[in-house]
């Protein structure tokens, strides 16, 4: 569950985040995964209002499942059990369906998945906006 305090939240498509850029991150699922929830940490640690929640499927998620999590502070993981999208889409209506009506962004660039989560009240923007964030914060 979504913290009940906090008036925005963040979903993240850890899959479509972490392949927007050509980085070498195909050799290394389980490191990029962790590399992304890592600077997650960090920049939800200057936004006290916001809940992070990162959705993780496929080798990422395996891996997590059988190494653990990295330490994350207050970010939320969250593991795809099948279809990232279709577990994206019920934390999303899961959020904009909190009583206090937080603010509900998606981070994705999937069109389909966009239109999906719009449709229950979300907000949308693309990788480049997260991206960008994470590469302000200090190293």
């Amino acid at each position: 569950m979504v913290d009940g305090g906090r008036s925005q939240v963040v979903v993240v498509d850890a899959a479509n985040v972490v392949g927007s850029r050509p980085d070498g991150w195909w050799r290394d699922r389980m490191g990029a995964a962790r590399r992304l929830l890592t600077r997650l940490a960090a920049l939800q640690e200057r936004l006290p209002d916001t809940d992070v929640v990162v959705v993780l499927e496929g080798a990422a998620c395996r891996a997590v499942s059988e190494a653990g999590a990295p330490e994350i502070g207050r970010v939320r993981v969250v593991l795809a059990p099948g279809s990232g999208d279709d577990t994206i889409v019920s934390v999303t209506a899961e959020a904009v369906g909190q009583s206090h009506h937080p603010a509900v962004t998606v981070v994705t660039a999937d069109r389909e998945l966009r239109r999906r989560v719009e449709q229950s009240g979300a907000t949308t923007t693309g990788p480049s906006w997260l991206l960008d964030q994470l590469d302000a914060l200090p190293e």
